[in-house]
């Protein structure tokens, strides 16, 4: 049996992604898919704290209410500094960790 590990949600702008629903977003890359067929060259904020599984949350992902769960808040951005994209997601925090790589 599968479980859900993460939960996520994507706003995007219908006016900017004319037909974007009949691309086959299930099988592929969503960035991807923004990148070859609507030629928008993307970047992005990431936002991570800890947060606790609400009810809505906690049934989507098998656990119990007030589960411990690290919450992902991501602004895409075109490279011509436009907000195409909010994304909401919520991760298992006891199947996930998260990598942080740093330039100087």
């Amino acid at each position: 049996m599968r479980r859900a590990v993460r939960a996520r949600t994507c706003y995007l702008s219908a006016a900017e992604f004319p037909g974007l629903l009949e691309s086959p977003i299930e099988c592929e890359s969503l960035f991807g898919i923004l990148e070859r067929d609507y030629k928008v060259d993307l970047g992005y904020d990431e936002e991570v704290d800890a947060t606790a599984a609400d009810p809505r949350i906690a049934e989507l992902l098998a656990i119990p209410r007030r589960e411990p769960l690290l919450r992902i808040r991501q602004v895409i951005y075109s490279t011509r500094g436009n907000a195409v994209m909010y994304v909401l997601g919520f991760y298992r925090s006891d199947r996930h960790n998260l990598v942080i790589r740093r330039f100087r």
